[in-house]
């Protein structure tokens, strides 16, 4: 009886069945995978492009052999996995996760050794060619944070989180996780929190330490994570659009310090900050904590709030002696 194979695995599994036959017939091959012996041509034609050295001998009996000291590599790629693999490797620093760079190397290291040198310079050429858009600034986030979130939403445990506010105010919390959702720059977390009793947005730059409890629970049904977070971003409400200019790069900023939904223009000195917020008091007293020059755009009102910060400032100071 034939054996049944996926076409997309059929390129490998001659390679398979060359590397433990001394010598196979085109005929038997075709049997083997249910093809015309013109397919099987198309097939080994393939593996020759892919850099592997698949010999065969000529007439009616045509059959195929490998190079003696050939050995299989361990992984094979087409053109859409190598690029599906380059694209996710260039990806990984544009989504805030940067702390993953060593294992990048990594894997293409591992990558290098073990692929034909063909699918290798491939797969080289798409990784140069790929030009990602970057984010003007991205919150970078703990790769291992990202994880463990990560694991209490696919195992639905239970996540002890410390979690610090926009107004700094740190609590901690527990929550029933949903999902990890990127919004811009800001990676976020939609969980159910116990402690407010409804299903909240936290952005996970500002999560502390985290425990994935024992304490199993039950989603919500036909819940869409990313629906929930695009519509709640969406609905924050801002009474005051802002527009500051810093004397910096996006790359030093303290991102914990910006706003959600916050644009970022680099420009050839410096770079503008657009957001909305509905407190300008607790916003001038957050700029202050950048640490480098700026010069407020609009409103007009953010410069006055500035008295209020410095006489605030001054009222503590004059009760401290």
């Amino acid at each position: 009886m034939a054996v049944m194979y996926d076409p997309s695995m059929r390129v490998l599994t001659i390679l398979e069945i060359l590397q433990a036959k001394e010598r196979v017939s085109a005929g038997e091959l075709a049997n083997l995978l249910e093809v015309s012996s013109r397919t099987v041509q198309r097939y080994i034609a393939r593996l020759q492009d892919l850099g592997v050295p698949v010999s065969s001998s000529k007439g009616r009996g045509a059959s195929y052999r490998l190079k003696p000291s050939y050995r299989m590599p361990p992984i094979m790629f087409s053109n859409e996995e190598a690029f599906a693999i380059a694209l996710g490797l260039n990806a990984l620093q544009h989504i805030g996760l940067s702390a993953l760079a060593p294992a990048v190397v990594g894997v293409e290291a591992k990558l290098e050794r073990v692929l034909p040198t063909t699918i290798w310079a491939r797969m080289q050429a798409l990784s140069t060619a790929l030009q990602l858009e970057k984010t003007p600034w991205i919150a970078p986030v703990e790769a291992g944070l990202v994880a463990e979130i990560s694991r209490a939403i696919q195992e639905q445990r239970q996540l002890e989180m410390q979690y610090q506010n926009q107004r700094r105010l740190s609590s901690q919390r527990t929550v029933q996780p949903l999902g990890l959702v990127r919004d811009g720059g800001t990676w976020f977390l939609v969980a159910y929190c116990l402690t407010r009793q409804d299903i909240r947005l936290f952005r996970v730059d500002r999560i502390g330490v985290v425990q994935v409890s024992q304490v199993l629970f039950q989603p919500p049904a036909d819940f869409n994570v990313r629906e929930f977070a695009t519509t709640r971003l969406q609905n924050i409400p801002a009474t005051w659009r802002i527009e500051v200019w810093f004397d910096a790069t996006p790359q030093t900023m303290r991102y914990d310090l910006i706003p959600a939904r916050t644009e970022l223009t680099q420009l050839e000195h410096g770079f503008v900050l657009r957001c909305g917020v509905n407190n300008l008091v607790s916003f001038a007293a957050r700029l202050l904590e950048f640490g480098c020059a700026f010069q407020i755009r609009q409103p007009a009102e953010l410069k006055a709030a500035f008295r209020t910060v410095a006489e605030q400032a001054m009222q503590v100071f004059e009760e401290s002696n």
